[in-house]
């Protein structure tokens, strides 16, 4: 058995396309630069970064559906170019959207076919299913069209897909994207309990809230490179200890308050979130105490009208990271 699920080593993508009237000048887009990664088995691992930074690209070369420019990647010990039919027997992959099924036949009836494409013995499929779908939260709609689903419905019925022939390596593409909170949460515990059997997932998104919930580690891209790797905890210490206070104020007086702070020195952060009534000001500092110091004598209605303090989040990290790399 190999040790390691998904290895990439200075992984590499650029797009070439044709431009002009005539089609003969040629322009190169590079998605993915150098990505180097090694995900442990049973590992649950994010991929997190704005839209258009290389996320998609990355496991669309690590699931053989791109060949990389440059550089290497393993599956379980085998190369993704070199050996792309076994690769394939070990690796399931959902996409988010609702293409893929055929909506006037049931879920089973759409699980039995892609299971035939599979190549799966009909007796395993008979079991294999109904667990699949019970797994997914299905279980009681199986036999409903896949016309009557809701989003979330559908997302994890990509998921029972995936599964039908028991792949060890698991990849999600953004899955709860367009999803309503209550069809985000149903999907979220159904890839704990993937999580839980021992599957290695592989887990893009853009939802911060979801990648603290769900990663044991997490990788930042921004324009194609990792620019961050760690777990959850860690990312938010070695960025930064700093604390966040949020204060709204009243909109004729955010002038008067960021003048206030002037007086700290340049660690601290200062930043307008809205322009709503009253408006958010946002403060990251290493100093909380002496913000608080500063702010309580205007702590009334007219001036501020509250004051929350709080450890950095993970999106407070994010931000932190991607604002830093496009300066």
């Amino acid at each position: 058995m190999h040790p390691v699920a998904i290895e990439a080593r200075s992984l590499n993508k650029t797009f070439i396309t044709k431009t002009g009237l005539w089609k003969t000048r040629t322009r190169s887009t590079l998605a993915v630069e150098d990505i180097s990664l090694t995900i442990e088995r049973g590992e649950l691992f994010g991929l997190l970064g704005p839209n258009g930074a290389g996320k998609t690209t990355t496991v669309k070369m690590l699931t053989t559906l791109l060949l990389p420019t440059h550089g290497t990647a393993r599956i379980l010990g085998l190369d993704v170019v070199q050996q792309t039919a076994q690769v394939r027997k070990h690796i399931g992959f959902a996409f988010s959207g609702s293409r893929g099924f055929y909506n006037r036949i049931t879920a089973t009836q759409n699980l039995n076919y892609f299971a035939q494409l599979y190549a799966l013995d009909s007796a395993i499929t008979r079991q294999r299913v109904p667990q699949l779908l019970e797994l997914v939260g299905l279980g009681t709609r199986g036999d409903d069209k896949v016309e009557t689903y809701s989003s979330g419905m559908v997302q994890r019925l990509h998921l029972a897909r995936a599964l039908l022939h028991d792949p060890e390596v698991l990849f999600l593409d953004e899955p709860t994207v367009g999803i309503d909170p209550v069809g985000s949460r149903e999907l979220r515990q159904t890839i704990k309990n993937l999580s839980s059997l021992g599957k290695t997932i592989l887990l893009t998104t853009h939802y911060m809230a979801e990648a603290e919930e769900l990663c044991h580690r997490i990788a930042i891209i921004n324009k194609g490179r990792i620019v961050a790797l760690d777990s959850p905890e860690a990312l938010k210490r070695h960025i930064s200890g700093d604390s966040v206070i949020e204060a709204c104020i009243q909109p004729g007086q955010v002038q008067g308050i960021l003048d206030l702070l002037r007086v700290l020195d340049g660690r601290t952060l200062v930043e307008v979130k809205n322009i709503t009534e009253p408006e958010t000001v946002s403060i990251r500092t290493p100093e909380p105490a002496r913000v608080l110091e500063l702010l309580s004598p205007y702590l009334n209605p007219q001036y501020i009208q509250g004051l929350e303090v709080r450890n950095q989040t993970l999106e407070d990290v994010y931000v932190t990271i991607i604002k830093a790399g496009g300066q």
